[in-house]
């Protein structure tokens, strides 16, 4: 007799309500965490992490790139602001339309200062060797420079600067300092003409004349600015070295000088030695001076003629010729002649002539 294997079979809740003939069916998760072993997973779960960590990353790179994209665009606005160093800062890339000397503003200036701080930021560009070249601002660093000589206080140390991307031409960072002074009210045409004197002679730009210089700096201002400074300019390269006060000179003034030095090639060697002798210590002596030397040039007006005196005798007559009747009255100092003519279309020369003749006549003896 043959033994039969007894084989227990356990059947648990879902594999008993599998039709026969189909096997169950099991999570993929659980076949896979099955078959896999401990180091299979701890690799699978490493790769997970390193690919999340490379794509926080490459995140990272994206957002560091925008922000120096965006970076670089405020920089070259001007719109990037920090504390500078003021002694950091040099000033001579540029040549400025303001003298050294004692600035009337600069007082209020810093005691804006002091009380609200700097509203408007100065411009800086930023040289390879850390250090900074000022483009715009030349006053309110100078009033930082005296607020820290006067009060040593640190606060004064460092200036807000706006950083101005390395790049631009001389001239466009010309024009960067020039469009702000032509918003001051208080900028003279002797300052601006000045400036385009010393641009016209600065060979790192491209102007080749005094008319090169003023298109250049004033391509904002309107077409009769720039004639004015032009003429000042004329002005300044004829006695500029006497003045000591240029930018005090009103425009009319400058304007009439400049006139007079070209009508009459004499006047300048006058004017030079008018400056020269008087010496002036005030602005209000030396143009007292200028003004002094209009005075002289200008001719007495006509005096008006006299009234007829009374009793005085005249003659008045009428005289046909060629041309017509001529209505005639003549007395003491005058002659009037009239007819029905058009006098002006006649040549002056001829006109001249006739006169001339007129007059022979009548100092021919009888």
């Amino acid at each position: 007799m043959s033994k039969r294997r007894v084989f227990d079979i356990d059947f648990t809740p879902d594999t008993a309500a599998v039709p026969a003939g189909t096997a169950p069916e099991k999570p993929a998760e659980k076949a896979t965490e099955s078959r896999r072993g401990p180091m299979a997973t701890a690799i699978s779960e490493n790769a997970d992490a390193l690919r999340t960590r490379a794509e926080a990353e490459q995140k990272i790179r994206d957002e560091n790139d925008r922000l120096a994209h965006e970076f670089v665009r405020l920089k070259k606005l001007g719109l990037v602001v920090d504390r500078i160093p003021i002694g950091r800062i040099g000033a001579t890339k540029l040549i400025r339309d303001r003298r050294e000397g004692r600035d009337p503003d600069l007082d209020e200036l810093k005691v804006s200062i002091k009380s609200l701080g700097l509203s408007n930021p100065i411009r800086v560009e930023e040289k390879e060797d850390g250090t900074y070249e000022l483009i715009q601002g030349y006053r309110r660093l100078r009033a930082y420079l005296e607020l820290l000589r006067e009060t040593e206080d640190e606060t004064y140390e460092r200036i807000p600067a706006g950083l101005v991307a390395r790049g631009d031409s001389l001239q466009s960072l010309y024009r960067r300092m020039v469009d702000e002074n032509l918003v001051r009210r208080d900028i003279s045409f002797a300052e601006m003409a000045q400036l385009a004197l010393r641009y016209a002679e600065d060979a790192g730009t491209r102007a080749k004349s005094l008319e090169d210089a003023v298109s250049d700096l004033y391509a904002s201002a309107g077409r009769q600015k720039k004639i004015y400074i032009r003429h000042f300019a004329q002005l300044l390269e004829a006695v500029g070295d006497l003045l000591k006060y240029p930018e005090a000179i009103p425009r009319a003034l400058g304007l009439e000088l400049r006139k007079r030095l070209e009508a009459d090639a004499a006047n300048l060697p006058e004017l030079r030695e008018a400056l020269t002798r008087a010496q002036a210590e005030t602005e209000e002596a030396e143009l007292n001076v200028l003004r002094g030397f209009i005075e002289g040039k200008r001719k007495p007006a006509p005096r008006a003629a006299a009234a007829p005196r009374p009793g005085v005798a005249k003659t008045t007559l009428r005289c046909t010729v060629p041309a017509g009747t001529v209505r005639c009255q003549a007395r003491d100092g005058k002659i009037e002649m009239a007819m029905e003519r058009d006098f002006s279309e006649i040549d002056r020369h001829k006109l001249e002539g006739a006169i001339a003749a007129f007059f022979a006549a009548l100092e021919q003896e009888d």
